[in-house]
C-alpha cells in the first residue's frame, strides 16, 4: 500500500500526465505490457492497454485464459515465468483473491494487480481518489458513502484502505446485512482508528 507522500507523489505525476500528455508520448517507448486477465474485463483492461500503448509501449495477452495454455493445465508460475521473460510489467486479473501476490512471487518484473477475486482493485482506487482530489482539491476530512455488495465489492475494498492514509474520514457502510462489509476490512478499519457506520438503509 501507497504511504501518504508516495501518493502525493504519484498525484502530481497523474495530473501532469492529464494536462500534457504530448510530454509522456514516449515514455514507454520500447517497454512492453503483458496483459493476463484471466476472468472477463472491458473497462480495466483497455483502460491498461490504451495507457501504455499512449506511452508509446506496446501489449501482448490474453483476456480468454481458455484460448491459452493453462486450459491445458498450465501453473499459474509456468505462465508467469514465461510472460514475465517477455515483458516489463506483468497486469494480472484474477477471480481468485490473493492471485496477484502470488503472481509477484513468481514473475521476474513488477506485477500490477487489476483485480484479485473479491478482494482489491487498487487500481480502481488510484483512479478514485486521483477524481476525488481534483474535484474536492483534498481527501481530508471528507465523508463518504458507499453503498450495495460490501461483502464482494473488491473496489469497496480497495478503497477503503486508500481512504484510511488521509485524515479525519468519515465512513457510511450501507449495505443488507448478508452484504456487509466482510470481518477482515472491518478489523482493518478498527484497529486503524477509522471512524464508520453500518448501517441496513438510506
Amino acid at each position: 500500500m501507497l504511504s501518504l507522500e508516495e501518493w502525493k507523489e504519484l498525484y502530481g505525476l497523474c495530473c501532469d500526465i492529464m494536462e500534457r500528455p504530448s510530454h509522456y508520448a514516449d515514455a514507454c517507448r520500447g517497454k512492453v505490457m503483458a496483459s493476463l486477465f484471466f476472468e472477463p474485463s472491458t473497462r480495466t483492461n483497455f483502460s491498461f492497454q490504451t495507457a501504455i500503448m499512449r506511452l508509446g509501449g506496446s501489449v501482448f495477452g490474453f483476456s480468454d485464459p481458455n484460448a491459452t495454455s493453462t486450459a491445458k493445465g498450465e501453473t499459474l508460475m509456468d505462465t508467469l515465468r514465461m510472460c514475465s521473460a517477455y515483458s516489463d510489467t506483468v497486469v494480472v486479473r484474477s477471480p481468485y483473491e490473493g492471485a496477484a501476490l502470488a503472481a509477484s512471487l513468481y514473475s521476474e518484473v513488477p506485477v500490477i494487480n487489476a483485480g484479485d477475486g473479491a478482494h482489491m482493485h487498487p487500481t480502481q482506487t488510484l483512479t478514485d481518489l486521483v477524481t476525488i482530489t481534483r474535484l474536492r482539491g483534498s481527501i481530508g476530512g471528507i465523508k463518504v458513502g458507499i453503498c450495495g455488495d460490501l461483502k464482494n465489492g473488491r473496489t469497496v475494498h480497495s478503497l477503503i484502505q486508500g481512504l484510511s492514509k488521509f485524515p479525519d474520514v468519515k465512513y457510511y457502510l450501507i449495505s443488507p446485512r448478508e452484504l456487509a462489509l466482510p470481518g477482515y476490512m472491518l478489523s482493518y478499519l478498527k484497529t486503524s482508528g477509522q471512524w464508520f457506520i453500518e448501517v441496513t438503509n438510506l
